[in-house]
């Protein structure tokens, strides 16, 4: 009798997982706001009911999306960010966190929707934000056990600066990917463009 809960708790969050992975395929394929509430059932194999007992509307689903995807992403990063030591230098950590950074152009795409519809929503955007700060935090974290190995160009000012500066180029690297669609390519420069911002420069430009 005790079992029967547990039972229906594993089947309810199989059900989930089926409703977000076939979620993903459908909004990669066709993007966020031109897919319907059926279009995600029928991908999945569920009635509508299935998704109903799950999700109140197709934003929360999409939100749901994005939440696990970009929490998944975040600890990929902060993971293999802390498996080093603290002798590591600034390129073998660009070398880790481009091997995470990039995943494929499917996630980028539905990313991208998710940040457009932010946009337009405060509640939406906090979670994005929250999202940016983490991946950044894990990057700044990095840098600053790296500090003593490699000096950071005092341009950029300190860690903080450097992990933003980081997040933006990679943000401008999967601009390019998208419309190209060569990971591997962009994998490779965001790995050069990385080495060059963290490790090239040096001094910041005189105020005098």
């Amino acid at each position: 009798m005790n079992d029967t809960p547990r039972r229906v708790t594993r089947r309810r969050l199989a059900t989930r997982a089926r409703l977000l992975d076939a979620a993903f395929e459908v909004f990669a394929a066709k993007g966020f706001g031109r897919v319907s509430i059926e279009e995600v059932c029928e991908a999945a194999g569920y009635s509508r009911g299935a998704f109903y007992s799950n999700f109140a509307t197709l934003d929360e689903l999409f939100f749901a999306l994005y939440q696990e995807r970009a929490d998944l992403i975040a600890a990929q990063v902060a993971d293999a960010l802390a498996q080093d030591g603290a002798d590591l230098d600034v390129a073998a950590s660009v070398d880790q966190v481009t091997e995470v950074l990039l995943l494929d152009v499917d996630w980028l795409l539905v990313k991208t929707d998710f940040l457009v519809h932010a946009a337009r929503d405060p509640a939406v955007a906090r979670a994005l934000l929250d999202h940016r700060t983490r991946l950044r935090e894990a990057v700044a974290d990095r840098l600053f056990r790296a500090r003593g190995h490699t000096a950071l160009p005092a341009v950029l000012g300190d860690v903080d600066g450097a992990a933003h500066a980081v997040v933006a180029a990679y943000d401008g690297v999967t601009t390019q990917l998208l419309l190209d669609k060569d990971v591997e390519a962009a994998r490779t420069w965001l790995k050069q463009l990385l080495t060059a911002l963290l490790t090239e420069g040096g001094s910041a430009p005189s105020t005098a």
